[in-house]
């Protein structure tokens, strides 16, 4: 292998190193050859009287001349030429940009009124991880401290207008999902009155006025796993009126007819697949509707931390956020499955909560606890410093516990009637080309 090396004319010392594949001799007008070595002539565009000479110094003779190799060491000294003019034009502007920057810290304002406001450095165009993250982990600090000078300077205004009798500041409404939602017609008005004609009509409209008692049947899929019975076992200390059978072999039209004759007023049927419960079917008799949910998130009542343990007093139910002609409609069919006096004094609370078209159920109960203070009073203090003598105030805080179970539902569907798959008509059905927006809800 041949080895070319380009030296300085003038300051004698070496620029750079090549190998060369094979020993040829060149003859070209760029080229002046000797029997061992090559000569190129370089100019550089800045400084025009500089010139750079390249020597390829050959290890042993010279070999024959060959088109290919020719163009091949060309080509190589071209790119050589090309990163020094590259290597130049990084250091003009390595220079240019150190000029601006002195020109800016020089001239931090140009005029009385006008600032120089340099651009916002952000993470994104940082490479170096440490720098970014210390950058970071600054702008967020800032945010910080400006946020808590924010809320001091509210809290400045609320006391100080609190002294003054005025009224109090506009307080700030955070920009969420829910109250950025899509507009919808079917959002009820509290002075509807189609509303209040349909409730009065409406197939629940006898247990809602108290002219019927709920009367629940519960039972499961034919092929169950031991976490659906559970599920019903923990349901049946919620829903008063409530029985269990078994499913076996039975179609569900003949649960609905035996239903039906027994006088039961809804059927809730909780479906297993893979061994945990993944759906729950709410039938109302005689006339409908049939309402099937998504089940999700299930967590028993043995599995609650902390949990309580609930009376078999009738529990107070609470639903939220069922604004539309669907969700009013839903909420009354899970109201139906509830008596409709419920026994304030056993402290029982079933919520029903509708978020983003998921229903969070929870089940808590209230409980009263006595804080007690210790307090020294301060005469027997003076005449007894040793002993003094404390005082015992009471202060009840109420609270919640969690009983259990806790589950989230999504409506899939809501059919006309009971249980029909082949000839059934559906009021609502979610398709997948319904979820066009995060901000559109239909309950």
């Amino acid at each position: 292998m041949a080895k070319a090396t380009i030296l300085h004319t003038k300051l004698q010392r070496t620029v750079g190193v090549f190998t060369c594949p094979s020993q040829h001799k060149h003859h070209t007008k760029y080229i002046m050859c000797t029997p061992y070595s090559l000569t190129f002539e370089l100019t550089k565009e800045n400084r025009s009287k500089s010139r750079f000479a390249i020597t390829l110094s050959f290890s042993s003779y010279p070999c024959r001349c060959r088109r290919n190799h020719r163009r091949l060491c060309i080509r190589r000294l071209q790119s050589t030429r090309s990163s020094e003019v590259m290597g130049k034009k990084r250091k003009e502007r390595e220079a240019q940009s150190d000029d601006d920057d002195s020109s800016k810290s020089r001239t931090k304002r140009t005029d009385s009124d006008k600032l120089v406001v340099k651009p916002q450095l952000l993470p994104s165009m940082i490479k170096n991880k440490d720098k970014r993250s210390a950058v970071y982990a600054k702008i967020k600090h800032e945010k910080k401290v400006e946020k808590r000078k924010n809320a001091k300077a509210r809290e400045a205004l609320e006391s100080r207008a609190l002294e003054l009798g005025e009224e109090l500041p506009p307080k700030k409404i955070p920009r969420t999902i829910e109250n950025t939602r899509e507009a919808d017609e079917t959002v009820c008005k509290p002075d509807d009155e189609e509303l209040f004609a349909g409730n009065d009509a409406d197939e629940f409209s006898s247990i809602l006025t108290s002219e019927r008692a709920p009367k629940v049947l519960m039972t499961t899929c034919r092929f169950n796993s031991t976490r659906g019975p559970a599920l019903i076992k923990d349901l049946l200390t919620i829903i008063p009126n409530a029985e269990y059978y078994k499913r076996g072999t039975y179609d569900l039209k003949n649960i609905v007819e035996y239903a039906n004759n027994k006088e039961f007023t809804s059927i809730i049927v909780v479906h297993t697949s893979r061994r945990e419960p993944d759906a729950l079917l709410i039938i109302g008799l005689p006339n409908g509707p049939t309402a099937h949910f998504k089940l999700s998130n299930l967590v028993l009542h043995k599995d609650l931390k902390n949990h309580g343990n609930p009376t078999s007093h009738k529990p107070e139910l609470v639903l939220n956020n069922f604004t539309t002609r669907l969700g009013h409609r839903v909420g009354r069919l899970i109201q139906s499955l509830f008596p409709q006096d419920p026994e304030f004094h056993g402290r029982r609370v079933v919520t029903f909560h509708n978020q983003r078209d998921f229903i969070f159920f929870r089940h808590h109960r209230y409980v009263f606890e006595t804080k007690e203070n210790k307090q020294i009073d301060a005469n027997d203090k003076s005449k007894d410093t040793e002993d003094g003598k404390k005082q015992l105030k009471g202060k009840i805080i109420a609270r919640l516990q969690e009983c259990g179970p806790r589950f989230t539902l999504k409506l899939t569907s809501l059919q006309h009637g009971t249980f029909d798959t082949k000839g059934g008509e559906y009021e609502w059905v979610h398709k997948p080309e319904m979820d066009t927006s995060r901000r559109r809800f239909f309950l």
